[in-house]
């Protein structure tokens, strides 16, 4: 057994099984291909489970992988302890319905004992307990000592999730030594100390389970292994983990570096360097298969991830953002298995520098909003417990984490209301679950159906007409065998014309006919399976299973859809043009009415860039360049240099569209043949997203005659309310406009001012004396708050012991001053505290600091009442 680098295991695990007959295949991103399931990548058999479950096959039967995997439920755990992580490598060989026990056993074995060279002495092999057959196997055959086989139960050693193909497992540890266990007399395998380690789990899925509790023996059982790469580093350098290794240390160090610590001198900077450490691993990874940060789902683990990363990085004394820097040394260690690391590199940096800017601006006010809270607990105002909804204000409003909260409010010795916090964070995902209905059901609808191993034919590249017949009706998320004139249904057939939405594209419109029957298409869905399902509106009489019906795409409404596709591809390849090979898609929306594009990019478009991209796209237009798709071998697609989507998977064969080689892309969607069908293209809008990434949205052809229409009605439309008969004089005229406003303005603020001050007179002349405190109070009408703040400031100079609690109140609302002076509050005044309590006579809230607080005003028919009542609250504090 040799120290080995963890680049160097994971290449003689994918070389072996090379060896074996298995095809390597890269890793699969981290962002799910077609599974709605999932939020990330949790496992290496994840993937391939459409191979597994029969719905697609495999380009091999023997496929070896090494998996990026993503886990969170354990988030709070990581960096507390030396064992969790967010991020893995998962080494796997699998078998679909090829090989089973005894080659997964035999080659395992061999993997780690004559090419990893690890002690037989120290190995360890669980089974399942009622699993004859692999005892049999791993003594008799592979050669494993009886003494050295574990039987382990149903929880341990039975893998299955619900319905579904199912089996027993093998799993195979390694004995870290006896100083390493926790020293019971039945210490032993399966034993939660660390000195048994599993690091391969041997998965034998030979039973269907109907979820009912029966078990049937498959035809064709599949093997299903998984070895964490990390785990397995651990045993062949010898350290006790994965924070240890020599990847992820190189990565620790850097960061060392930046914050001037060392691992192991301080245990709670150790946390912090663990957390920092893994957090920066899975956020680099995350970004470079095209998770973008955002407020809901992955975008928010991945928003959660950098901003409890910065966090610890303030706890090591880093208050600038640095995480951006550490990305070199995360690419350096990794390139050599992910290269795609290397040439996004610069996009990573960018992004992350971003969100830790965003970052340190909104924490800066949480902690300010926080303090407030807890300076008002601690005087005994609000009890001892954070409420739910102040701890959700400030993470939702201001980015707070909640961990950070938790930890702050503990601190001071107080308890949050994790209870309500919960329920309003669960309230929050219900409704994003909503929002994400329409993909649910198309999922759902897969297995509503029962059509295993059908698909419809899709035709709509050739023709926008079609006769196909009826295979299946959902009425109500019920089968039914025909839908009637007044119902809406979800009609599934053999053949269409009709597109599906995909890829950012719309689905068609158009009608169904049949003798006797109309139905209206107003939707369309693919499933993961490939069945098409047309959500329609039956106008007359009765659509039928079984029957052919005629099926028409509504000619108009896909032309429209055709021109903005091709102008978003066009569009992509000028902005890259203008603004840099970083520029990738990150998502878009193409109709008949408008194109949305949203792209990488790191600050706004300046008017003459969005000019620029115009000019570009439009003369593309002008030069009618030639529309041309083809379908090909991914190599070959690759080799031409087309564009793939950023962080999406694709098959062996994928579709090319070329416009005139100016844009060259992997695309499923429908496209005008000839760039001059476009018409013209005319950028509407450019707006922020998220950190890093910017959208435009853009007319083309009729469009654009409709917006020239609404444009020119407009400005006449203004010309007229300003009473100019020629709108050319429209500009001139709003300058001269404006300047008359600007003028007015101050005329109005300078009378304002003459006010407030007469007010202002009379104000401090009704000052009383306690306690060596000079005791102002007054209410005034319609002052602005900056007028009443620069009334507070000069009676704070003219006297430094006043008190004063100001009032203004307007038509719509009122506002609430209190300032005290230094020697006021050396006496004991306290600004934030009268506020609080003055305009809490009026059903009003506020507070702030010592020297001044603001606050609002409940019922104004009491502000005379709580006004009354400043100098009694002023003496109880003095």
């Amino acid at each position: 057994m040799e120290w080995t680098g963890l680049n160097e295991l994971r290449e003689k695990f994918l070389s072996f099984f090379e060896s074996k007959a298995h095809t390597r295949l890269p890793s699969f991103p981290l962002l799910p291909q077609g599974d709605q399931s999932l939020l990330l990548i949790n496992s290496g058999m994840a993937p391939m489970k459409k191979w597994f479950l029969g719905q697609e096959t495999p380009p091999s039967k023997r496929v070896t992988t090494c998996q990026k995997c993503i886990r969170t439920p354990d988030i709070e755990n990581v960096g507390k302890t030396a064992r969790h992580g967010t991020f893995f490598e998962m080494l796997g060989n699998f078998s679909f319905g090829d090989y089973f026990k005894h080659e997964a056993t035999k080659w395992a074995w061999e993997f780690i004992t004559e090419e990893l060279k690890l002690p037989v002495d120290r190995l360890w092999v669980s089974i399942y307990e009622d699993d004859d057959e692999a005892r049999d196997i791993w003594v008799n055959e592979v050669g494993v000592d009886p003494s050295h086989i574990v039987r382990l139960g149903k929880e341990d050693n039975f893998w299955e999730i619900g319905a579904g193909p199912c089996g027993p497992c093998s799993e195979i540890y390694f004995d870290r030594g006896e100083e390493k266990g926790c020293g019971k007399p039945d210490c032993a395998v399966g034993c939660d100390c660390d000195r048994y380690v599993e690091f391969w789990n041997l998965v034998f899925s030979q039973f269907d389970n109907d979820g009912e509790g029966h078990y049937t023996r498959l035809e064709h059982p599949n093997i299903d292994t998984g070895m964490g790469l990390e785990r397995l580093a651990c045993i062949m350098q010898g350290v006790d983990n994965l924070f240890e290794v020599d990847t992820v240390q190189n990565i620790m160090k850097h960061i060392s570096e930046i914050a001037g610590v060392k691992y192991h001198d301080d245990e709670k900077k150790d946390v912090s360097l663990r957390v920092i450490t893994d957090h920066i691993r899975s956020t680099v990874f995350m970004l470079a298969d095209g998770v973008m940060p955002a407020n809901e789902g992955r975008g928010y683990v991945l928003k959660r991830l950098l901003r409890r990363a910065a966090r610890h990085g303030r706890l090591l004394g880093i208050h600038e953002p640095f995480l951006y820097q550490v990305v070199s040394t995360v690419v350096k260690e990794n390139e050599a298995a992910y290269p795609e690391l290397k040439e996004k590199q610069s996009f990573l940096e960018k992004i992350i520098k971003i969100e830790e800017e965003n970052f340190n601006k909104t924490i800066g006010k949480g902690f300010e909003i926080l303090n407030q809270i807890m300076e008002e607990m601690q005087n005994g105002g609000n009890g001892t417990v954070l409420s739910g909804e102040d701890a959700f204000r400030l993470y939702d409003t201001y980015g707070f984490p909640i961990d950070l909260t938790k930890e702050i409010v503990a601190e001071k010795g107080f308890d949050l209301d994790e209870m309500s916090f919960a329920e309003l964070m669960n309230a929050q995902k219900e409704r994003a679950r909503k929002a994400r209905m329409s993909q649910d059901d198309v999922a759902w609808a897969d297995e509503t159906l029962g059509l295993a191993g059908v698909k419809t034919e899709f035709v709509g590249y050739q023709t926008l007409e079609a006769d196909g017949k009826v295979i299946a009706i959902l009425v109500d998320g019920q089968k039914v065998e025909s839908a009637v004139a007044g119902q809406k249904a979800t009609v599934v057939v053999d053949k269409t014309p009709f597109y599906a939405e995909s890829g950012g594209q719309v689905a068609d419109k158009g009608a169904v006919s049949a003798e006797g029957c109309s139905a209206a298409v107003l939707d369309v869905q693919k499933t993961g399976t490939g069945l098409f399902l047309h959500v329609c509106e039956v106008k007359e009489g009765a659509v039928s299973v079984g029957e052919t019906v005629h099926m028409e795409v509504l000619n108009l409404v896909r032309e429209s859809i055709k021109r903005n596709h091709t102008a978003a591809h066009l569009l992509q390849a000028a902005l890259r043009e203008v603004l840099g090979d970083h520029v990738h898609q990150a998502g878009q929306l193409v109709n008949a009415h408008t194109l949305r594009f949203d792209f990488s990019h790191f600050e706004a478009m300046t008017p003459e860039e969005i000019k620029t991209v115009e000019f570009i796209v439009n003369s593309k237009i002008f030069a009618g360049l030639p529309v041309e798709t083809k379908e090909m071998g991914i190599e070959e697609a690759k080799a031409t240099g087309a564009m793939a989507l950023f962080g999406e998977k694709y098959g062996d064969v994928v579709r090319v569209v070329n416009a005139g080689g100016y844009s060259v892309e992997f695309c499923g969607g429908t496209h005008v043949d000839n760039t001059s069908k476009i018409g013209l293209f005319k950028i509407v809008s450019e707006s922020s997203v998220a950190a890093g990434v910017r959208r435009i949205e853009a007319k083309t052809g009729m469009q654009i005659l409709e917006l020239l229409q609404e444009t020119t009605a407009a400005v006449h439309q203004a010309a007229a309310e300003l009473k100019l008969t020629n709108p050319a004089e429209l500009v001139a005229k709003c300058g001269a406009v404006m300047s008359e406003l600007k003028e007015k303005n101050q005329q109005i603020e300078q009378l304002n001012a003459k006010l407030a001050s007469l007010q202002f007179g009379s104000v401090a002349e009704d000052a009383k004396e306690i306690k060596g405190c000079r005791i102002v109070s007054a209410m005034m009408s319609d002052v602005s708050t900056e007028a009443l703040r620069t009334m507070g400031d000069k009676l704070r100079s003219d006297a430094s012991n006043t008190v004063a609690v100001l009032v203004s109140v307007g038509t719509e609302r009122a506002n609430m001053l209190c300032v005290c002076g230094p020697e006021a509050v050396k006496l004991g005044a306290h600004a934030g505290k009268i506020v609080k309590e003055v305009s809490a006579l009026t059903g009003g809230k506020g507070g702030g600091r010592p020297d001044s607080a603001m606050a609002g005003v409940g019922d104004k028919t009491k502000i005379d009442e709580a006004l009354m009542a400043v100098p009694e609250i002023v003496e109880k504090l003095i």
